[in-house]
């Protein structure tokens, strides 16, 4: 029994592994120069990592979409150099996620 429970703890961070879903970025840079990376973070919680190599800092705007749900908008402004997660959590689990993203250099 003792040999069984440790098989199941030991397959636990497998599932966290497994979960996967299709994120497409649509990126309206308007002259900005960033770098865009989707992530899969949990079932229903997903976010953009946003890198800005530029020399100015830059005003970004995502709107994250998931099926019928509520569109999730998410604003920051980045400095130059820096990087900076924006995530976003939903009541459903994501099956494909649509972002809009649009940066326009300050």
């Amino acid at each position: 029994m003792k040999n069984l429970c440790c098989a199941l703890l030991l397959l636990l961070p497998l599932t966290a592994l497994a979960v996967s879903y299709p994120i497409e970025v649509d990126e309206s840079l308007n002259g900005a120069e960033v770098s865009v990376s989707p992530e899969s973070i949990d079932r229903d919680f997903a976010g953009l990592l946003v890198y800005n190599y530029g020399a100015r800092p830059v005003e970004c705007s995502a709107v994250f979409k998931n099926g019928p749900e509520v569109p999730r908008t998410r604003q920051a402004v980045i400095a130059s150099g820096e990087r900076l997660p924006m995530t976003v959590k939903f009541r459903r689990d994501i099956i494909k996620l649509r972002v809009k993203l649009t940066c326009n250099p300050q």
